[in-house]
């Protein structure tokens, strides 16, 4: 299904992986997070979060900012191109989510897989 998903996001020009961890920091107070933080947060896996935001310096999307507190450390931000961006792909990714899945399912069996997944994601909050 996730090649389903990404051939909705190729007209946008955002791979599935970079709208997934713009997503994830876009959402964030500050609009950024530690490569760790993303690392957790995001699907991409942790060794590829890197990757991927390299990929999204390159387009302006993201940058990367020091850490004052840990110069081991940095934050991945997201940039105002990467803001811009970000609104014009979600109905391409939403359309795909619906199309591909909530399309094949009832209201009530939405509410249960819904309701399971809020406990899983709850049960490994810190």
């Amino acid at each position: 299904m996730l090649p389903k998903l990404e051939r909705a996001l190729t007209v946008t020009g955002i791979p599935l992986t970079w709208y997934d961890v713009l997503l994830v920091v876009d959402a964030t107070p500050d609009r950024r997070l530690t490569m760790t933080e993303l690392g957790r947060q995001a699907v991409v896996s942790r060794e590829r979060v890197s990757r991927v935001v390299s990929e999204l310096e390159r387009e302006g999307l993201m940058e990367r900012q020091p850490h004052p507190d840990d110069r081991r450390s940095s934050f991945a931000a997201i940039t105002a191109e990467g803001r811009r961006r970000l609104p014009g792909a979600a109905p391409h990714y939403l359309g795909a989510v619906r199309d591909h899945y909530l399309d094949h399912l009832s209201r009530q069996e939405i509410s249960v897989i819904s309701g399971a997944l809020s406990r899983v994601v709850e049960a490994e909050q810190p």
